[in-house]
């Protein structure tokens, strides 16, 4: 009975039903989870980390049958071309920062991957392939998140502030904001016309997990052959699925319905991985990864947004 149960228990589950409902965001959920983290102790520590890990790849799989693979293609050549470059530069400050920094090599390349490209979907399309630890993605996913929070916030007041066009914000917001989800919900803010192009290069963008996680299982396999270490390489077969939820979604247009429920139902489930997320970032978690990390995360952000905003500003890049 919910009497019988700590007052912990009760709390965390109430938290964890109010993430997954459609009254809460994802910032929200996030913020839900680091308040628990910050005032009570973790219940459920164990099993949500298994939970979490599968919740978070469903939801990713349910959140193709949002992505037209038409609507990428149309927003043009362009479009690709910045997000491969702009890739290329990201991880290649995020490996400099990580080394600059001292911060450990995975916590740099799971932060690197997330900024890069689109975020959580990232880190956990890569993150078992890399062999990282249970702390490594929490604290990489957490300061991606949290990050994310931020951008949903204060890009549309930046945009505003600096007279941004739609166009010039849409794709500024495409380059710069880690998380789809967010890109929707700061560009939706900014207007139609940023909406339809920070959507279209997003998804362009978030492509780039394919190539990313085969090039990370290539890698360790080659480290691991140096090594003389036979260790077992996990492929992540969630984003084949992926990829085929897209396809569907796009040449199959007669289940539009049953797509719609999907998606709507794997962002309520991104929501409470968030809060599973949030829960999981105990002071402990964190005093023990220390703040190197999450220090590597702001600042190559910082760079990246400042930079392409820079070059959209002054029509160098534009769409």
């Amino acid at each position: 009975m919910m009497s019988s149960l700590p007052m912990s228990k009760i709390f965390f589950i109430l938290l964890l039903i109010f993430a997954a409902s459609p009254w809460a965001s994802p910032p929200i959920a996030l913020l839900c989870g680091l308040i628990f983290a910050f005032i009570a102790k973790h219940p459920y520590a164990a099993q949500s980390r298994k939970i979490t890990k599968y919740l978070l790849q469903v939801s990713v799989v349910g959140l193709g049958f949002g992505m037209n693979l038409q609507q990428v293609i149309r927003a043009g050549r362009s479009g690709f071309l910045y997000t491969a470059l702009g890739i290329t530069f990201a991880m290649l400050c995020g490996w400099t920062l990580g080394k600059l920094l001292q911060v450990a090599p995975r916590h740099a390349f799971l932060i690197s991957v997330g900024t890069a490209i689109c975020g959580g979907s990232a880190i956990a399309a890569v993150g078992p392939v890399a062999h990282a630890t249970d702390d490594e993605m929490s604290v990489s996913l957490g300061t991606v998140f949290i990050l994310n929070s931020v951008a949903l916030l204060i890009f549309p007041i930046i945009g505003a502030r600096l007279h941004l066009t739609q166009n010039q914000f849409g794709l500024w917001a495409a380059l710069a904001i880690h998380d789809t989800s967010s890109v929707v919900g700061a560009t939706a803010k900014y207007g139609a016309i940023a909406l339809a192009i920070g959507t279209t290069v997003k998804l362009a963008r978030a492509l780039w997990i394919v190539p990313m996680t085969l090039a990370t299982a290539a890698v360790v396999r080659h480290q691991n052959q140096e090594s003389d270490r036979p260790v077992k390489i996990q492929w992540p077969w969630f984003i084949l699925f992926f990829c085929l939820a897209a396809v569907a979604d796009t040449y199959a247009p007669r289940f539009a319905s049953a797509y719609h429920a999907i998606n709507y139902a794997a962002k309520l489930g991104l929501d409470a991985t968030l809060f599973l997320i949030g829960a999981s970032l105990a002071p402990a978690s964190l005093k023990r990864v220390g703040v190197r990390p999450l220090l590597h995360g702001i600042i190559l952000w910082l760079i990246v947004g400042s930079l392409s905003l820079l070059l959209i500003r002054n029509g160098w890049i534009s769409i």
